[in-house]
Protein backbone atom coordinates (compact mmCIF):
# COMPACT_ATOMS: atom_id res chain seq x y z
CA UNK A 1 0.00 0.00 0.00
CA UNK A 2 3.14 2.45 0.93
CA UNK A 3 4.23 1.27 -1.99
CA UNK A 4 1.73 2.40 -4.64
CA UNK A 5 1.11 5.59 -2.82
CA UNK A 6 4.90 6.58 -3.45
CA UNK A 7 4.31 5.74 -6.66
CA UNK A 8 1.39 7.45 -7.46
CA UNK A 9 2.87 10.99 -5.99
CA UNK A 10 5.71 10.29 -8.23
CA UNK A 11 4.19 9.85 -11.70
CA UNK A 12 2.39 13.53 -10.46
CA UNK A 13 3.04 15.20 -13.53
CA UNK A 14 5.22 18.20 -12.99
CA UNK A 15 5.32 21.86 -14.01
CA UNK A 16 6.83 25.21 -12.91
CA UNK A 17 6.67 29.09 -13.14
CA UNK A 18 9.66 31.51 -11.98
CA UNK A 19 8.31 35.67 -12.31
CA UNK A 20 10.01 39.08 -11.18
CA UNK A 21 7.41 39.83 -8.64
CA UNK A 22 7.72 43.44 -9.60
CA UNK A 23 7.39 43.86 -12.66
CA UNK A 24 5.32 40.67 -13.46
CA UNK A 25 8.02 39.41 -16.17
CA UNK A 26 8.77 35.25 -16.79
CA UNK A 27 11.75 34.53 -16.21
CA UNK A 28 11.16 30.64 -16.26
CA UNK A 29 8.57 28.38 -17.34
CA UNK A 30 8.04 24.57 -17.90
CA UNK A 31 4.16 23.14 -18.38
CA UNK A 32 3.29 26.35 -16.93
CA UNK A 33 -0.09 26.21 -18.72
CA UNK A 34 -1.03 22.53 -18.46
CA UNK A 35 -4.04 22.49 -15.95
CA UNK A 36 -2.91 19.89 -12.89
CA UNK A 37 -4.48 19.17 -9.62
CA UNK A 38 -3.42 22.81 -7.19
CA UNK A 39 -3.98 20.59 -4.03
CA UNK A 40 -4.32 23.06 -0.80
CA UNK A 41 -3.05 25.89 -2.90
CA UNK A 42 -6.59 26.11 -3.62
CA UNK A 43 -6.44 27.53 0.22
CA UNK A 44 -4.52 30.84 -1.39
CA UNK A 45 -7.95 31.39 -3.11
CA UNK A 46 -10.24 30.88 -0.55
CA UNK A 47 -8.47 33.26 1.48
CA UNK A 48 -8.35 35.78 -1.39
CA UNK A 49 -11.86 36.08 -1.16
CA UNK A 50 -12.21 36.03 3.14
CA UNK A 51 -9.64 39.04 2.40
CA UNK A 52 -11.80 41.00 -0.08
CA UNK A 53 -15.42 40.39 2.03
CA UNK A 54 -13.58 41.69 4.75
CA UNK A 55 -12.30 44.77 2.95
CA UNK A 56 -15.88 45.49 1.24
CA UNK A 57 -17.75 45.25 4.75
CA UNK A 58 -19.52 41.87 3.43
CA UNK A 59 -17.88 40.76 7.28
CA UNK A 60 -15.85 41.50 9.74
CA UNK A 61 -12.86 39.53 11.52
CA UNK A 62 -15.14 38.99 14.12
CA UNK A 63 -17.97 37.65 12.48
CA UNK A 64 -18.82 33.95 13.66
CA UNK A 65 -19.24 31.44 11.52
CA UNK A 66 -21.45 28.16 12.16
CA UNK A 67 -19.25 25.19 11.56
CA UNK A 68 -21.58 22.31 9.61
CA UNK A 69 -21.32 18.52 9.83
CA UNK A 70 -19.69 18.85 6.35
CA UNK A 71 -17.14 21.29 7.43
CA UNK A 72 -16.63 19.52 10.91
CA UNK A 73 -16.18 15.70 8.94
CA UNK A 74 -13.33 17.12 6.38
CA UNK A 75 -10.76 14.51 6.56
CA UNK A 76 -6.86 16.00 7.88
CA UNK A 77 -5.27 18.29 7.86
CA UNK A 78 -7.66 19.83 10.24
CA UNK A 79 -8.23 21.90 13.41
CA UNK A 80 -11.14 19.44 15.08
CA UNK A 81 -13.73 21.76 14.66
CA UNK A 82 -16.88 20.31 15.66
CA UNK A 83 -20.32 20.52 13.58
CA UNK A 84 -22.69 23.33 15.72
CA UNK A 85 -19.74 25.43 16.84
CA UNK A 86 -19.44 28.97 16.42
CA UNK A 87 -16.04 30.41 14.97
CA UNK A 88 -14.86 34.29 14.71
CA UNK A 89 -13.39 34.50 10.86
CA UNK A 90 -9.80 35.26 12.22
CA UNK A 91 -9.32 32.23 13.83
CA UNK A 92 -10.79 29.89 10.11
CA UNK A 93 -7.53 32.27 8.46
CA UNK A 94 -5.37 31.63 10.48
CA UNK A 95 -5.64 28.06 10.32
CA UNK A 96 -6.34 27.85 6.48
CA UNK A 97 -3.36 29.54 6.12
CA UNK A 98 -0.64 28.58 8.45
CA UNK A 99 -2.04 25.07 9.17
CA UNK A 100 -3.66 24.30 5.75
CA UNK A 101 -6.77 23.24 7.64
CA UNK A 102 -9.50 22.02 5.06
CA UNK A 103 -12.65 21.88 7.99
CA UNK A 104 -11.48 25.81 8.37
CA UNK A 105 -11.61 26.12 4.51
CA UNK A 106 -14.91 24.87 4.61
CA UNK A 107 -16.30 26.75 7.30
CA UNK A 108 -14.79 29.84 5.49
CA UNK A 109 -16.69 28.95 1.99
CA UNK A 110 -19.89 28.25 4.04
CA UNK A 111 -19.92 31.06 5.85
CA UNK A 112 -19.43 32.86 3.24
CA UNK A 113 -21.84 31.86 0.15
CA UNK A 114 -24.03 29.76 2.45
CA UNK A 115 -22.49 26.52 0.80
CA UNK A 116 -19.67 25.14 -0.73
CA UNK A 117 -20.80 24.90 -3.79
CA UNK A 118 -21.71 28.01 -4.25
CA UNK A 119 -18.44 29.61 -2.68
CA UNK A 120 -16.62 27.49 -5.60
CA UNK A 121 -18.62 29.33 -8.14
CA UNK A 122 -17.17 32.58 -6.36
CA UNK A 123 -13.59 31.29 -6.08
CA UNK A 124 -14.18 30.61 -10.22
CA UNK A 125 -15.67 34.16 -11.39
CA UNK A 126 -12.99 35.45 -8.78
CA UNK A 127 -10.24 33.32 -10.51
CA UNK A 128 -11.23 34.55 -14.08
CA UNK A 129 -11.43 38.41 -12.97
CA UNK A 130 -7.58 37.92 -11.54
CA UNK A 131 -6.57 36.70 -15.61
CA UNK A 132 -6.64 33.19 -14.43
CA UNK A 133 -8.10 31.86 -17.09
CA UNK A 134 -7.43 28.12 -16.90
CA UNK A 135 -8.55 27.53 -13.74
CA UNK A 136 -12.10 25.88 -12.15
CA UNK A 137 -12.61 25.34 -8.55
CA UNK A 138 -15.44 23.00 -6.95
CA UNK A 139 -14.39 22.95 -3.26
CA UNK A 140 -12.69 25.57 -1.02
CA UNK A 141 -9.82 23.21 0.08
CA UNK A 142 -8.13 21.47 -2.63
CA UNK A 143 -8.83 17.78 -2.69
CA UNK A 144 -9.30 16.10 -5.09
CA UNK A 145 -12.11 16.21 -7.24
CA UNK A 146 -13.48 15.94 -11.15
CA UNK A 147 -13.02 19.44 -12.70
CA UNK A 148 -10.87 21.03 -9.91
CA UNK A 149 -7.84 22.12 -11.87
CA UNK A 150 -5.36 24.88 -12.43
CA UNK A 151 -2.10 25.87 -13.93
CA UNK A 152 1.57 26.85 -12.54
CA UNK A 153 1.06 29.98 -14.04
CA UNK A 154 -2.55 30.54 -12.92
CA UNK A 155 -1.26 29.88 -9.04
CA UNK A 156 1.97 31.90 -9.53
CA UNK A 157 -0.36 34.93 -11.07
CA UNK A 158 -2.42 34.65 -7.92
CA UNK A 159 0.48 34.34 -5.67
CA UNK A 160 1.36 37.66 -6.78
CA UNK A 161 -2.48 39.39 -6.01
CA UNK A 162 -1.95 38.05 -2.61
CA UNK A 163 1.18 39.98 -1.93
CA UNK A 164 0.31 43.38 -3.91
CA UNK A 165 -3.65 43.84 -2.96
CA UNK A 166 -3.51 42.37 0.77
CA UNK A 167 0.15 42.85 1.72
CA UNK A 168 -1.48 43.34 5.47
CA UNK A 169 -2.51 39.83 5.84
CA UNK A 170 1.07 38.58 3.69
CA UNK A 171 2.29 38.00 6.79
CA UNK A 172 0.14 34.77 8.16
CA UNK A 173 2.37 32.91 5.02
CA UNK A 174 5.63 33.58 6.95
CA UNK A 175 4.14 32.81 10.82
CA UNK A 176 6.06 29.40 11.68
CA UNK A 177 3.54 29.05 14.21
CA UNK A 178 -0.08 30.64 15.26
CA UNK A 179 -2.70 30.36 18.17
CA UNK A 180 -6.14 29.79 16.59
CA UNK A 181 -8.76 28.87 19.00
CA UNK A 182 -6.88 28.48 22.37
CA UNK A 183 -4.27 26.04 20.51
CA UNK A 184 -0.99 26.19 18.70
CA UNK A 185 -0.45 25.62 15.21
CA UNK A 186 2.51 24.90 12.61
CA UNK A 187 3.20 26.00 9.17
CA UNK A 188 3.34 23.08 6.98
CA UNK A 189 6.14 25.33 5.00
CA UNK A 190 8.37 26.21 8.05
CA UNK A 191 11.28 23.85 6.89
CA UNK A 192 11.15 25.65 3.77
CA UNK A 193 10.92 29.08 5.13
CA UNK A 194 13.54 28.41 8.31
CA UNK A 195 16.15 27.36 5.20
CA UNK A 196 15.67 29.44 2.11
CA UNK A 197 17.18 32.76 2.85
CA UNK A 198 14.22 35.63 2.10
CA UNK A 199 11.68 33.07 1.93
CA UNK A 200 8.22 34.60 3.58
CA UNK A 201 5.78 32.58 1.99
CA UNK A 202 2.87 31.62 0.20
CA UNK A 203 1.80 28.04 0.14
CA UNK A 204 2.01 24.19 0.30
CA UNK A 205 0.11 21.68 -0.90
CA UNK A 206 -0.20 17.91 -1.51
CA UNK A 207 -2.36 14.82 -3.00
CA UNK A 208 -2.06 12.09 -4.08
CA UNK A 209 -2.94 13.08 -7.58
CA UNK A 210 -1.14 16.58 -7.56
CA UNK A 211 2.31 15.63 -5.64
CA UNK A 212 3.90 17.77 -3.70
CA UNK A 213 3.03 21.41 -4.72
CA UNK A 214 4.73 24.25 -3.39
CA UNK A 215 3.99 28.48 -4.50
CA UNK A 216 6.90 30.44 -2.75
CA UNK A 217 8.26 33.91 -3.08
CA UNK A 218 11.79 35.34 -1.73
CA UNK A 219 13.45 38.69 -1.57
CA UNK A 220 16.75 39.61 -1.95
CA UNK A 221 17.51 43.34 -1.18
CA UNK A 222 14.98 45.39 -3.87
CA UNK A 223 14.40 42.12 -6.25
CA UNK A 224 11.36 39.77 -5.28
CA UNK A 225 11.05 36.33 -6.96
CA UNK A 226 7.73 34.36 -6.78
CA UNK A 227 8.14 30.25 -7.72
CA UNK A 228 5.61 27.52 -8.11
CA UNK A 229 5.94 23.74 -8.57
CA UNK A 230 3.08 21.32 -9.00
CA UNK A 231 4.27 17.32 -8.84
CA UNK A 232 6.90 17.08 -6.31
CA UNK A 233 8.30 13.76 -5.45
CA UNK A 234 8.45 14.38 -1.96
CA UNK A 235 7.94 17.42 0.35
CA UNK A 236 12.40 17.84 0.23
CA UNK A 237 12.57 17.12 -3.21
CA UNK A 238 9.74 19.95 -3.44
CA UNK A 239 11.57 22.10 -1.29
CA UNK A 240 15.08 21.59 -3.11
CA UNK A 241 13.19 22.26 -6.29
CA UNK A 242 11.81 25.22 -5.01
CA UNK A 243 15.26 26.47 -3.66
CA UNK A 244 16.55 26.07 -7.65
CA UNK A 245 13.61 27.63 -9.00
CA UNK A 246 14.28 30.83 -6.93
CA UNK A 247 18.03 30.59 -7.49
CA UNK A 248 17.23 30.96 -10.96
CA UNK A 249 15.25 33.73 -10.70
CA UNK A 250 17.45 36.18 -8.21
CA UNK A 251 20.10 35.43 -11.24
CA UNK A 252 17.79 36.66 -14.11
CA UNK A 253 16.19 39.30 -11.76
CA UNK A 254 17.63 42.85 -12.90
CA UNK A 255 18.93 44.85 -9.65
CA UNK A 256 16.77 47.57 -10.65
CA UNK A 257 13.47 47.37 -12.24
CA UNK A 258 10.05 49.57 -11.97
CA UNK A 259 7.57 48.33 -10.03
CA UNK A 260 4.12 47.59 -11.98
CA UNK A 261 1.56 46.18 -9.29
CA UNK A 262 -1.27 44.21 -10.85
CA UNK A 263 -4.47 45.76 -10.90
CA UNK A 264 -7.06 44.42 -8.38
CA UNK A 265 -10.18 42.73 -9.87
CA UNK A 266 -13.80 44.68 -9.36
CA UNK A 267 -15.19 43.60 -6.45
CA UNK A 268 -18.25 41.03 -7.35
CA UNK A 269 -20.13 39.30 -4.79
CA UNK A 270 -21.15 35.82 -4.47
CA UNK A 271 -24.32 35.00 -7.06
CA UNK A 272 -22.73 36.53 -9.97
CA UNK A 273 -24.70 39.67 -11.15
CA UNK A 274 -27.59 38.93 -9.96
CA UNK A 275 -29.21 40.73 -6.58
CA UNK A 276 -27.42 39.25 -3.52
CA UNK A 277 -29.00 39.14 0.03
CA UNK A 278 -25.94 40.10 2.36
CA UNK A 279 -26.25 39.40 5.87
CA UNK A 280 -24.19 41.96 8.08
CA UNK A 281 -24.17 42.34 11.58
CA UNK A 282 -25.44 45.18 13.35
CA UNK A 283 -22.86 47.33 15.27
CA UNK A 284 -22.34 45.32 19.02
CA UNK A 285 -23.60 47.82 21.19
CA UNK A 286 -27.16 47.61 19.40
CA UNK A 287 -27.10 43.76 18.32
CA UNK A 288 -28.74 41.57 20.68
CA UNK A 289 -26.79 38.99 21.57
CA UNK A 290 -27.70 35.43 23.61
CA UNK A 291 -25.90 33.94 26.45
CA UNK A 292 -22.57 33.09 24.85
CA UNK A 293 -21.91 36.58 23.36
CA UNK A 294 -22.98 35.46 19.91
CA UNK A 295 -24.77 37.80 17.86
CA UNK A 296 -28.43 37.02 16.84
CA UNK A 297 -29.77 39.43 15.33
CA UNK A 298 -28.70 40.38 11.52
CA UNK A 299 -29.58 42.98 8.97
CA UNK A 300 -30.49 41.57 5.09
CA UNK A 301 -29.79 44.27 2.47
CA UNK A 302 -30.23 43.82 -0.96
CA UNK A 303 -27.22 45.01 -3.23
CA UNK A 304 -28.31 46.28 -6.71
CA UNK A 305 -26.53 47.11 -9.78
CA UNK A 306 -27.13 51.28 -10.20
CA UNK A 307 -28.88 51.24 -13.50
CA UNK A 308 -29.36 54.78 -13.51
CA UNK A 309 -27.54 58.57 -11.73
CA UNK A 310 -30.51 59.37 -9.62
CA UNK A 311 -30.78 63.39 -9.21
CA UNK A 312 -32.40 65.14 -6.28
CA UNK A 313 -35.80 66.54 -6.52
CA UNK A 314 -36.02 70.45 -6.80
CA UNK A 315 -37.63 72.10 -3.14
CA UNK A 316 -40.99 73.24 -3.77
CA UNK A 317 -41.55 76.95 -4.56
CA UNK A 318 -37.90 76.83 -5.76
CA UNK A 319 -38.39 77.76 -9.22
CA UNK A 320 -36.35 80.73 -10.82
CA UNK A 321 -38.97 83.71 -11.47
CA UNK A 322 -39.97 84.15 -14.55
CA UNK A 323 -38.35 87.89 -16.04
CA UNK A 324 -40.45 90.11 -17.62
CA UNK A 325 -39.77 91.75 -21.58
CA UNK A 326 -40.37 95.51 -19.92
CA UNK A 327 -37.21 94.48 -17.15
CA UNK A 328 -35.10 93.06 -19.71
CA UNK A 329 -36.07 95.97 -22.58
CA UNK A 330 -35.15 98.53 -19.41
CA UNK A 331 -31.90 96.87 -19.00
CA UNK A 332 -30.43 97.10 -22.31
CA UNK A 333 -31.54 100.39 -22.77
CA UNK A 334 -29.71 101.39 -19.42
CA UNK A 335 -26.41 99.12 -21.02
CA UNK A 336 -26.41 100.88 -24.23
CA UNK A 337 -26.37 104.41 -22.48
CA UNK A 338 -23.38 103.06 -20.75
CA UNK A 339 -21.80 102.17 -23.25
CA UNK A 340 -22.72 105.23 -25.40
CA UNK A 341 -20.81 106.96 -22.29
CA UNK A 342 -18.17 105.65 -22.13
CA UNK A 343 -17.14 105.48 -25.78
CA UNK A 344 -17.25 109.39 -25.80
CA UNK A 345 -15.09 109.56 -23.31
CA UNK A 346 -13.04 107.08 -24.49
CA UNK A 347 -12.81 109.19 -28.18
CA UNK A 348 -12.46 112.60 -26.56
CA UNK A 349 -8.89 111.16 -24.67
CA UNK A 350 -7.97 110.15 -27.66
CA UNK A 351 -8.38 113.31 -29.45
CA UNK A 352 -6.10 115.32 -26.92
CA UNK A 353 -3.78 112.35 -26.72
CA UNK A 354 -3.28 112.76 -30.46
CA UNK A 355 -2.85 116.81 -30.14
CA UNK A 356 -0.49 116.19 -27.72
CA UNK A 357 2.09 113.61 -29.60
CA UNK A 358 1.74 115.41 -32.58
CA UNK A 359 3.61 118.11 -31.01
CA UNK A 360 6.44 116.40 -29.52
CA UNK A 361 9.35 116.61 -31.97
CA UNK A 362 12.76 115.53 -31.31
CA UNK A 363 15.93 117.53 -29.92
CA UNK A 364 17.23 120.04 -33.31
CA UNK A 365 20.15 121.78 -31.52
CA UNK A 366 21.39 120.45 -28.39
CA UNK A 367 23.97 123.32 -28.59
CA UNK A 368 21.41 125.77 -28.12
CA UNK A 369 20.73 127.22 -24.38
CA UNK A 370 17.08 128.25 -25.31
CA UNK A 371 14.96 128.27 -28.45
CA UNK A 372 12.06 129.68 -29.56
CA UNK A 373 9.17 127.82 -30.90
CA UNK A 374 7.93 128.92 -34.07
CA UNK A 375 4.59 129.82 -35.00
CA UNK A 376 2.26 132.81 -33.21
CA UNK A 377 1.03 133.26 -30.14
CA UNK A 378 -2.61 131.86 -30.32
CA UNK A 379 -1.06 128.76 -31.73
CA UNK A 380 1.32 128.75 -28.41
CA UNK A 381 -1.60 129.23 -26.12
CA UNK A 382 -3.68 126.70 -27.74
CA UNK A 383 -1.00 124.19 -26.72
CA UNK A 384 -0.72 124.95 -23.35
CA UNK A 385 -4.35 125.56 -23.40
CA UNK A 386 -4.42 121.96 -24.15
CA UNK A 387 -1.57 120.57 -21.70
CA UNK A 388 -2.77 122.98 -18.69
CA UNK A 389 -6.72 122.92 -18.41
CA UNK A 390 -7.19 126.17 -20.41
CA UNK A 391 -5.95 128.96 -17.79
CA UNK A 392 -2.88 129.27 -16.11
CA UNK A 393 -2.91 129.53 -11.88
CA UNK A 394 -3.67 133.75 -12.41
CA UNK A 395 -6.57 133.27 -14.21
CA UNK A 396 -5.14 134.13 -17.37
CA UNK A 397 -4.58 132.43 -20.51
CA UNK A 398 -2.00 130.49 -20.29
CA UNK A 399 1.01 131.48 -22.31
CA UNK A 400 4.64 130.67 -21.90
CA UNK A 401 7.56 130.47 -24.12
CA UNK A 402 8.89 126.67 -24.08
CA UNK A 403 12.37 126.59 -23.90
CA UNK A 404 15.11 123.79 -24.51
CA UNK A 405 16.97 122.76 -21.30
CA UNK A 406 20.54 123.47 -20.96
CA UNK A 407 23.19 120.97 -22.37
CA UNK A 408 24.34 119.19 -19.53
CA UNK A 409 28.05 118.61 -18.72
CA UNK A 410 29.83 115.77 -20.07
CA UNK A 411 30.13 113.05 -17.59
CA UNK A 412 32.23 110.21 -17.00
CA UNK A 413 29.63 107.63 -16.25
CA UNK A 414 28.69 105.55 -19.56
CA UNK A 415 25.25 106.73 -20.58
CA UNK A 416 23.43 103.84 -21.61
CA UNK A 417 21.68 103.18 -24.68
CA UNK A 418 18.12 102.73 -24.34
CA UNK A 419 17.92 106.00 -22.42
CA UNK A 420 14.83 108.34 -24.47
CA UNK A 421 16.51 111.25 -26.32
CA UNK A 422 14.32 114.70 -25.14
CA UNK A 423 11.95 116.08 -26.48
CA UNK A 424 10.89 119.63 -27.28
CA UNK A 425 7.40 120.47 -27.89
CA UNK A 426 6.28 122.99 -30.33
CA UNK A 427 2.83 124.32 -31.22
CA UNK A 428 0.95 122.59 -33.75
CA UNK A 429 -0.91 124.80 -36.21
CA UNK A 430 -4.75 125.72 -34.65
CA UNK A 431 -7.54 127.82 -36.11
CA UNK A 432 -8.18 129.98 -32.82
CA UNK A 433 -10.77 132.50 -32.84
CA UNK A 434 -10.59 136.04 -33.76
CA UNK A 435 -10.92 137.27 -29.80
CA UNK A 436 -7.35 135.44 -28.96
CA UNK A 437 -5.39 136.53 -31.98
CA UNK A 438 -3.74 139.79 -30.58
CA UNK A 439 -2.53 138.94 -27.29
CA UNK A 440 -0.07 141.00 -24.80
CA UNK A 441 3.67 140.07 -25.40
CA UNK A 442 4.68 136.67 -23.52
CA UNK A 443 6.69 136.15 -20.72
CA UNK A 444 9.86 134.29 -20.69
CA UNK A 445 9.64 131.27 -18.91
CA UNK A 446 12.36 128.86 -18.70
CA UNK A 447 11.75 125.22 -17.47
CA UNK A 448 14.51 123.62 -15.62
CA UNK A 449 14.04 119.96 -15.83
CA UNK A 450 15.27 117.45 -13.16
CA UNK A 451 18.52 116.22 -13.52
CA UNK A 452 18.70 113.05 -14.29
CA UNK A 453 19.88 110.16 -12.30
CA UNK A 454 22.60 107.69 -13.69
CA UNK A 455 21.21 104.06 -14.20
CA UNK A 456 23.70 100.87 -12.98
CA UNK A 457 22.67 97.72 -14.69
CA UNK A 458 24.01 94.40 -12.65
CA UNK A 459 23.63 91.29 -13.58
CA UNK A 460 22.87 89.09 -10.73
CA UNK A 461 25.09 85.87 -9.95
CA UNK A 462 22.95 82.67 -10.73
CA UNK A 463 24.99 80.54 -8.41
CA UNK A 464 25.11 82.98 -5.17
CA UNK A 465 29.04 82.42 -4.81
CA UNK A 466 27.66 78.73 -4.02
CA UNK A 467 31.15 76.71 -5.56
CA UNK A 468 31.96 74.22 -3.17
CA UNK A 469 30.47 71.08 -2.71
CA UNK A 470 31.37 67.42 -0.59
CA UNK A 471 32.43 64.01 -1.48
CA UNK A 472 30.84 60.80 0.39
CA UNK A 473 33.29 58.45 -1.50
CA UNK A 474 33.74 56.11 -4.46
CA UNK A 475 31.87 53.31 -4.85
CA UNK A 476 32.04 50.23 -7.44
CA UNK A 477 28.96 50.51 -9.23
CA UNK A 478 26.27 54.05 -9.91
CA UNK A 479 23.57 52.22 -8.51
CA UNK A 480 25.49 52.37 -5.33
CA UNK A 481 26.67 55.81 -5.32
CA UNK A 482 22.82 57.13 -6.31
CA UNK A 483 22.07 55.27 -3.64
CA UNK A 484 24.20 56.60 -1.01
CA UNK A 485 23.41 60.53 -2.20
CA UNK A 486 19.44 59.45 -1.64
CA UNK A 487 19.86 58.33 1.86
CA UNK A 488 22.07 60.91 2.51
CA UNK A 489 19.42 63.77 1.02
CA UNK A 490 17.06 62.34 3.08
CA UNK A 491 19.09 62.29 6.47
CA UNK A 492 20.38 65.29 6.05
CA UNK A 493 17.59 67.65 4.10
CA UNK A 494 18.60 70.91 5.82
CA UNK A 495 21.87 71.11 5.29
CA UNK A 496 21.75 70.08 2.16
CA UNK A 497 18.69 71.75 0.96
CA UNK A 498 18.95 72.98 -2.59
CA UNK A 499 22.01 71.26 -3.55
CA UNK A 500 22.74 69.03 -6.84
CA UNK A 501 23.30 65.51 -6.52
CA UNK A 502 25.62 63.94 -9.17
CA UNK A 503 27.34 60.66 -9.58
CA UNK A 504 31.42 61.48 -11.38
CA UNK A 505 32.81 58.09 -12.92
CA UNK A 506 36.39 58.89 -12.05
CA UNK A 507 39.57 56.51 -11.86
CA UNK A 508 38.96 54.08 -8.82
CA UNK A 509 34.93 53.77 -9.00
CA UNK A 510 31.83 55.75 -9.34
CA UNK A 511 32.18 59.22 -6.69
CA UNK A 512 29.16 60.34 -5.03
CA UNK A 513 29.01 64.36 -4.45
CA UNK A 514 26.73 66.99 -3.73
CA UNK A 515 27.75 70.01 -5.29
CA UNK A 516 26.08 74.43 -5.44
CA UNK A 517 27.16 74.82 -1.78
CA UNK A 518 28.67 77.47 -0.42
CA UNK A 519 31.91 76.92 2.00
CA UNK A 520 29.72 77.28 5.25
CA UNK A 521 27.46 74.68 4.11
CA UNK A 522 30.20 72.13 3.07
CA UNK A 523 31.56 72.30 6.10
CA UNK A 524 28.59 72.06 8.65
CA UNK A 525 27.74 69.43 6.06
CA UNK A 526 30.80 66.90 6.14
CA UNK A 527 30.92 67.77 10.35
CA UNK A 528 27.33 66.31 10.41
CA UNK A 529 27.61 63.64 8.20
CA UNK A 530 31.48 62.37 10.20
CA UNK A 531 29.38 62.71 13.46
CA UNK A 532 27.36 59.81 12.01
CA UNK A 533 29.80 57.83 11.02
CA UNK A 534 29.68 58.23 6.84
CA UNK A 535 32.72 59.67 5.00
CA UNK A 536 33.07 62.78 3.94
CA UNK A 537 35.56 65.67 2.53
CA UNK A 538 35.08 69.02 1.10
CA UNK A 539 35.71 70.00 -2.53
CA UNK A 540 36.86 73.83 -3.06
CA UNK A 541 36.16 75.50 -6.53
CA UNK A 542 37.69 74.04 -9.44
CA UNK A 543 38.69 70.73 -7.84
CA UNK A 544 35.99 68.74 -8.36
Amino acid sequence: MLFGISLRAGAAPYAAMVIDARSGEVLHSRNADTRLHPASLTKMMTLYIAFQAVEHGEVTLDTKFLISKKAAAEPPSKIGLRAGQRVALRYLIRAASVKSANDAATAIGEGLEGSEAAFARRMTRTAEALGMSRTTFKNAHGLTENGHMSTARDMTTLGRHLFYDYPEYYNLFSRMSTSTMGKTVYNTNRRFLGSYKGADGIKTGYTRAAGFNLVSSAQRGEERVIATVFGGRSSAARNAKIAELLDLGFRRAPTRVAVRKPRKPAYVKGGGNAPVAMATLESPSKAPQSGDGIYKGKTIRLQRAVLKSIRPMRRPGADEPAVSEELLLALSVEIDDVVKTEAAKAAETKAVEQVVLASVQPLARPQDEEQTIPGSAGDLEMAIREESGGFTATGGPALARVLVPKRRPQRSEPVLASAKPIKEVSAAPVQFAAAHAATAPMPRTTIEPAPEQPRVITRVSTSGGKHWGISLGKYTSRYKAERVLLKTALKEMETLDGSLRKVANRKGGFEATFLGLSAEQAQNACARLSARGTECRTMEPGNG
